[in-house]
C-alpha cells in the first residue's frame, strides 16, 4: 500500500516543481500493473482487509502529512480506493483463472461490475466538485476501461452462450437472452454518457471545468456506439457539443489525439449519411493532424493515419475522382493490398479486374461499410471506357474551307457496345449478340451522373455528345 500512496503523493503535489499532474495521479487508479511496480496490485491487497480498508485508506489519505487534503476530500478518495481494493481482488482472481488456463472461471462480469463501482465513487466526487479539474484524466481511465472490461465480460457470455455452458456449467435453454449479447458494453455506454453528461453540464470558469474532458468522453462513446452498431446515436453527442460550444473550449484547444478521433469518428458518421463533402473536410482535417508521429507512441499515428485512409480514399474516389497512388499506400501494406488492384482496374477500365478486386476485398469492405461506396467505383469505369471510344473516333473534317476538324460527336451504341464488351462487362443477351437496352442504360446513367454530356438518338442507334466538354472534369 506504501508504494501506491507515495505515487499518489507524488502525483498530487508535482514533482520538481510542475504542480500536480492528473495524468499521473490517473495511474494510481489504472487497472493495469505499472512496469516499475509489477506486485502493485498483490501489495495493495495484502496490506489490509475488507474489514479495515478503510481505517487504514483514511491513515494513508486523510492523515498523511505527505499529502495535504481537506476532510472532504479526502472522504471522497477513500471512497474511490476503498472500491479500488474491492476490484483489485476480483480482478486478480480473474486474471489468475485465465492464465492459469481456467478461462471458463475467469469472472469478466465480476470485473466488470467492481470497476462500475470505482467508476461510481469517482463520479460522485466530481459532482460534488470536490475533485479538481486538474484531475480529469482519471475520467479519461474510468471511461476506458469500463469499455474494456465490458468488451470482455460480454466476450465470456457469449463463449459460455455458444458452448450451451451457463449456470455452474448447467445448461440451461433461457440461461442467455439472444438480444442482450452485448448487454455489458450496453451498461458501459449509459454510465460513460453519464460522464458526459456530468462534464458538459459544469458551470464552473472554464480554467476550473471538466469540459476539458469532453472530447475524449465524446470519442469513447462513439467507439462504443460504433461496436454497438448504434451509429445513430452518435448524432446525439454532436448536437450536444454543438449546442454547448459558447461554453467550451475551441476544439483546438484541446489535446491533439483528443481533436484527431473526433474528426475521424465525425468524418466516418458524415460518410455513413453519404455526406462525402463533408465527411472529406473532417476526415482530411484528421489526415493532417495525425500525419506528425509522436516519438514512443508504438506506431499509434501510422495506424491512425490508416484509419483515416480507409475511409478517406473511397471519399475522394466519389467526391473528385481521385485514386490513391502508390507512394501514399507504400507504407500500409494492408490498405495497398485492398486498394491498389481497385485503382489499377479503374486507371486501365478493366470492369473484370475490378470485380475481382472487389469480391478479394468484399469482407473487409463489408466489415467497414465501405463496400457500396467502392462500388461507385464502377461508374468511372465506365466513363473512362466511354471517353476511350470518344478519344478513339478521331475527327471529323471541316465542311468549309479553313475551317478546323472538330471531334466527332456522334457515336454509334455498337462502338460504345464494344468497347463494354472487351472491358468485361455483362452486356451480353445471352445468345452471343449484345443487349442494346442494356447498354443504352449504362450511357443514360452515365450521361444523368454528369459523367458524359450528350444524349441518345435511339431511333439512329447514336449518341450524341456535347462539342464543349463531352467527359467533365477530364479535360476532354
Amino acid at each position: 500500500m506504501d508504494a501506491l500512496f507515495e505515487h499518489f503523493a507524488q502525483a498530487y503535489n508535482g514533482q520538481k516543481g510542475y504542480g500536480p499532474d492528473g495524468y499521473d495521479l490517473a495511474n494510481t487508479i489504472r487497472p493495469e500493473v505499472p512496469t516499475n511496480d509489477p506486485a502493485r496490485f498483490y501489495n495493495f491487497q495484502r496490506s489490509s482487509n475488507g474489514y479495515s480498508i478503510q481505517t487504514d485508506l483514511r491513515y494513508k489519505l486523510q492523515y498523511n502529512p505527505d499529502i495535504k487534503l481537506d476532510k472532504k476530500e479526502a472522504s471522497a478518495w477513500i471512497e474511490v480506493f476503498t472500491s479500488f481494493y474491492k476490484f483489485v481482488g476480483v480482478l486478480l482472481t480473474a486474471e489468475e483463472a485465465q492464465n492459469a488456463g481456467r478461462a471458463k472461471e475467469a469472472d469478466w462480469s465480476g470485473v466488470y461490475e467492481g470497476w462500475r463501482d470505482v467508476v461510481n465513487s469517482l463520479y460522485k466526487g466530481y459532482q460534488s466538485n470536490v475533485f479538481a479539474a486538474w484531475t480529469v484524466p482519471c475520467l479519461y481511465v474510468a471511461g476506458k476501461f469500463l469499455r474494456v472490461f465490458a468488451i470482455k465480460a460480454d466476450d465470456k457470455t457469449a463463449s459460455q452462450r455458444d458452448s450451451g455452458l451457463a449456470f455452474g456449467a448447467i445448461q440451461e435453454e433461457d440461461a442467455f437472452n439472444p438480444d442482450s449479447k452485448h448487454e455489458k458494453l450496453e451498461d458501459a455506454a449509459r454510465q460513460i454518457n453519464r460522464i458526459f453528461g456530468l462534464c458538459i453540464s459544469d458551470r464552473n470558469p472554464l480554467r476550473e471545468s471538466r469540459k476539458w474532458a469532453l472530447y475524449y468522453t465524446a470519442n469513447l462513446l462513439f467507439k462504443t456506439y460504433f461496436k454497438l452498431a448504434s451509429i445513430s446515436l452518435s448524432k446525439n453527442i454532436l448536437r450536444s457539443l454543438r449546442a454547448s460550444t459558447a461554453d467550451m473550449p475551441p476544439l483546438s484547444a484541446y489535446p491533439n489525439a483528443h481533436r484527431v478521433t473526433f474528426k475521424y469518428y465525425c468524418g466516418v458518421i458524415h460518410f455513413l449519411e453519404e455526406d462525402y463533402a463533408t465527411a472529406e473536410e473532417y476526415l482530411t482535417e484528421a489526415y493532417n493532424e495525425c500525419r506528425i508521429e509522436m516519438p514512443g507512441d508504438g506506431g499509434a499515428s501510422k495506424k491512425n493515419m490508416e484509419l483515416i485512409l480507409m475511409y478517406l480514399i473511397p471519399t475522394r474516389l466519389l467526391t473528385a475522382h481521385k485514386l490513391p497512388t502508390q507512394q501514399l499506400l507504400a507504407p500500409y501494406p494492408r490498405l495497398a493490398s485492398l486498394f491498389n488492384p481497385i485503382s489499377t482496374s479503374i486507371r486501365s477500365a478493366n470492369l473484370s479486374a475490378f470485380n475481382a478486386a472487389m469480391e478479394a476485398g468484399e469482407d473487409e469492405f463489408v466489415k467497414r461499410r465501405i463496400y457500396l461506396t467502392l462500388e461507385r467505383g464502377r461508374d468511372i469505369i465506365l466513363r473512362n471506357i466511354f471517353r476511350k471510344v470518344f478519344i478513339a473516333g478521331g475527327f471529323e473534317e471541316a465542311k468549309e474551307a479553313g475551317g478546323a476538324a472538330t471531334r466527332r460527336t456522334r457515336v454509334p451504341v455498337r462502338e460504345f457496345a464494344a468497347a463494354l464488351q472487351m472491358a468485361g462487362a455483362e452486356v451480353g443477351d445471352g445468345d452471343g449478340g449484345v443487349d442494346g437496352d442494356e447498354v443504352e442504360c449504362l450511357i443514360a446513367n452515365a450521361i444523368y451522373k454528369n459523367l458524359m454530356k450528350g444524349y441518345i438518338a435511339r431511333e439512329r442507334g447514336i449518341v450524341v455528345l456535347s462539342k464543349g466538354g463531352a467527359f467533365p472534369g477530364t479535360g476532354v
